[in-house]
């Protein structure tokens, strides 16, 4: 079966970049919006009675926590990627090995 004609040439197999980009991006709207939040609410520009200044209050205690929660995970997540990066890295050189005839163990 020929592989070339299902799969286009010039496709580079942008998941994993396509993946990060967008996680990184994620986690600059949220820091975005947490700034300017915070900016807004220091500034006393958000809220003029004490139902608005206690909602906003309470949106940037929830923006905190998040980003809290979100950076407890980052270690575990980075373990993750570095253990299927690893694993894909053992899978090309096996496969190349494989390729070049290296440890088919066949022969003496």
């Amino acid at each position: 079966m020929n592989l070339t004609k299902i799969s286009p040439l010039n496709k580079k197999g942008g998941v994993v970049t396509s993946t990060v980009m967008g996680v990184v991006g994620l986690v600059i709207a949220v820091i975005i919006g947490y700034i300017i939040v915070s900016t807004l609410t220091g500034a006393n520009l958000l809220g003029t009675s004490t139902v608005e200044s206690n909602s906003t209050d309470r949106l940037v205690a929830n923006l905190t926590a998040g980003v809290g929660n979100v950076a407890g995970k980052i270690p575990t997540i980075l373990l993750i990627v570095a253990v299927v990066f690893l694993f894909g890295a053992l899978v090309l050189l096996m496969r190349n090995a494989k390729q070049m005839g290296v440890g088919g163990g066949g022969s003496l």
